[in-house]
């Protein structure tokens, strides 16, 4: 985060050839470097959404002044942890606290009730400086794909940088403590420990980037290298007698590529690995230029009065753009916000940033309360976050719809097929909860499944199972669970899942051919099944079902059957669901229920004969048509008896399959149930 470590930029730097750390002086030029930061960080987000590289370099200025003030404390007598921690707070929470307040009530406001749950779960894990581990979870996490962008999404770099400005005056002190008696030695055991850090963060950061991209963005160890250069930037900054001209044009580099950092490098998706190497070291050259006293010198640009005006506000205004641009986007129910729109998200933002600046921060720095106090005053701050987002949540379980008459006449959902559509009633699920209407098998009794990331998962069942039905494949699987379970309890089976997203049961990865995951996941999962030798198999009989008519049956998924088949297993193949080209309840939300704008006709997506009636299958296999329980005979709707059927583009509400339940019982049973 910008403009959060020191009031007057005091770093090392003398060119004292001994091996202590040099006192403190002023570099003016950091301030414009952090204004250059924020600018980008801003212009891209509002203007083509892209990864600027800003926030890197917010990092590496932090670790620069960091450790530079920690080795000085030392040097004096010793880091006071309780003062450290309690100037931390008084710059980080006042700003922080009232953006994310003002937030809450926009977002109350203007928020579609759709994205009500997942905001107030991460506004909570904002205040408490957590919101990179909930960000970095749903990054992981199938059924958080619903998830849209927050409106403090961006507290995920605050979050980092809180983590480290604890963590970081601890491990100097362990350090301290090392070379207790020996004080010359600060310096090469603090270097050799930030190397240290420095090269295991950059090795993970590299090794996970590669692997879980979306995980490794958020995770703290994949940026604590770039705290670290920071702090070896802090111990050798002035150990080295630059010419003139060579910091010259260390400046330019460092200013013109981190310009063009996010022009060229598509951040988002390569960040942090290797890539995040450009912002930083760019970083790094700016501040190795410093002050040239040349007029060709790029610190002429950063001393500029408004450059510096910048700077110094560059903390509220990283706080506020994201939140202004976010619910500006809702208010106009737009996906980007347009040349004259992106110019008044930047002039609210910096209006805002200027009087938070004035009335909230520099107040607050005035105040002497001491560190008790300071520390008082931020779990005070944080309560009345954390009540706020209590209050919300509250709102929000107030417009849930109970779901204890799902069948019922007021909400037969698939019901209403077969005896008609009831009087029309508010839909289940409501939007409020709609994104987490998902089948948690999750909740039942399971184990790990190798080392794939997915488990085997076991229906908890009060007496020994007549029956024992295992479902296998990806999430659209899991969501027909919904439809199993009360069949299951009327006959005393017992259900055991085999899942994985985007991965249906075949003998190849069919989502995508690289999935080498999927892959070794299916293997192991026919493994399983031989093993656990079931009662019957239900899976997946199609895929790909959307505008077109691009529904197929696999060869993998008939080869799967066929050595189902010599098990001597019966297997219950599901035809899938229709895949939408938009966000179903979305669509409901802004265009109504008024003739079913938000429904596809069937014929659009479903062909006449399913394409599994064209292929030669193994007699070990019956099959379910689901179309004739998701779509009428001309219509596939968003909605069916009070009840919306899809919770994204894709994936059947847990509630609507549910309903699905005394339609398909007969045929579920003739088909498995022996």
């Amino acid at each position: 985060m910008p403009g959060t470590t020191s009031v007057t930029d005091r770093l090392p730097g003398t060119g004292r050839s001994d091996l202590s750390t040099p006192p403190a002086r002023f570099r003016p030029e950091l301030q414009g470097l952090r204004a250059l930061a924020v600018t980008l960080v801003v212009v891209h987000h509002v203007s083509d959404g892209r990864v600027s590289g800003g926030v890197d370099v917010f990092f590496l200025i932090s670790g620069f002044l960091l450790t530079g003030q920690l080795a000085r404390a030392v040097e004096r007598g010793g880091i006071d942890l309780r003062a450290s921690w309690s100037r931390m707070a008084r710059r980080l929470l006042p700003s922080a606290t009232v953006v994310l307040l003002a937030t809450v009530a926009a977002g109350a406001l203007l928020l579609p009730e759709t994205r009500w749950p997942q905001t107030v779960r991460e506004v909570v894990a904002s205040a408490l400086f957590l919101e990179n581990w909930q960000l970095a979870a749903d990054a992981v996490d199938y059924t958080a794909r619903t998830n849209t962008t927050s409106v403090v999404q961006h507290f995920w770099s605050l979050s980092i940088q809180v983590q480290f400005f604890l963590v970081w005056p601890l491990a100097v002190t362990l350090v301290a403590l090392v070379v207790r008696g020996a004080p010359h030695r600060l310096h090469s055991h603090l270097a050799a420990t930030l190397l240290g850090v420095f090269a295991a963060s950059l090795s993970f950061s590299v090794a996970l980037t590669a692997t879980e991209q979306p995980l490794a963005y958020f995770h703290s160890l994949t940026r604590l290298w770039e705290f670290a250069l920071g702090g070896l930037l802090a111990l050798w900054i002035d150990r080295f007698p630059w010419t003139r001209g060579e910091r010259i044009a260390f400046g330019w580099v460092g200013v013109l590529g981190l310009v063009a950092c996010g022009f060229v490098l598509d951040g988002g998706s390569m960040f942090p690995g290797y890539a995040a190497l450009w912002p930083t070291l760019c970083g790094a050259l700016v501040l190795l230029g410093g002050v040239t006293r040349s007029r060709y010198g790029a610190h002429r640009l950063l001393l500029l009065r408004p450059v510096q005006f910048i700077g110094g506000v560059s903390y509220p205004l990283y706080l506020w753009h994201w939140p202004v641009l976010v619910l500006f986007m809702v208010a106009r129910d737009q996906g980007e916000v347009g040349p004259l729109g992106g110019f008044a998200v930047i002039a609210v933002s910096v209006v805002l940033a200027v009087l938070t600046s004035r009335f909230v921060e520099s107040p607050v720095r005035r105040l002497r309360i001491g560190d008790g106090g300071t520390y008082r005053y931020t779990a005070a701050a944080v309560t009345v976050v954390l009540l706020a987002a209590a209050a919300w949540q509250l709102a929000a379980d107030r417009r849930e719809i109970p779901t204890d008459g799902l069948g019922g006449p007021q909400y037969p959902g698939a019901v209403a097929l077969v005896d008609g559509e009831p009087e029309p009633a508010p839909l289940v699920p409501a939007p409020v909860s709609v994104y987490g209407d998902w089948v948690w098998v999750q909740n039942w009794d399971c184990a790990p499944l190798a080392d794939l990331g997915s488990d085997i998962c076991t229906q908890p069942v009060a007496a020994p199972a007549q029956r024992r039905i295992l479902v296998v494949g990806d999430s659209h699987l899991e969501q027909f669970v919904a439809a199993l379970v009360p069949i299951a309890q009327r006959h005393d089976w017992q259900l055991i899942t085999a899942l994985r997203g985007a991965c249906p049961f075949s003998t190849v990865s069919e989502v995508d051919p690289n999935d080498a995951g999927c892959l070794a996941w299916n293997a192991v999962v026919a493994d399983k099944i031989a093993e656990l030798r079931p009662d019957a198999v239900v899976t997946l009989a199609t895929r790909d079902v959307r505008g077109g008519l691009t529904e197929q049956t696999p060869p993998g998924f008939v080869e799967q059957w066929r050595r189902l088949n010599d098990l001597g297993l019966p297997v219950l193949a599901v035809r899938d669901n229709p895949r939408f080209p938009y966000d179903v309840p979305d669509c409901v939300r802004r265009l109504g229920r008024d003739g079913d704008p938000c429904g596809m006709d069937r014929d659009t997506v479903y062909a006449a004969d399913p394409p599994y009636a064209r292929l030669d299958v193994s007699p070990n296999v019956s099959f379910l048509d689901l179309a004739d329980l998701v779509c009428d005979d001309t219509r596939c709707p968003a909605e069916i008896g009070n009840v919306l059927l899809y919770l994204d583009d894709n994936h059947l509400t847990a509630s609507y399959a549910t309903t699905m339940a005394p339609v398909i019982e007969d045929q579920v049973v003739s088909a498995i149930g022996g």
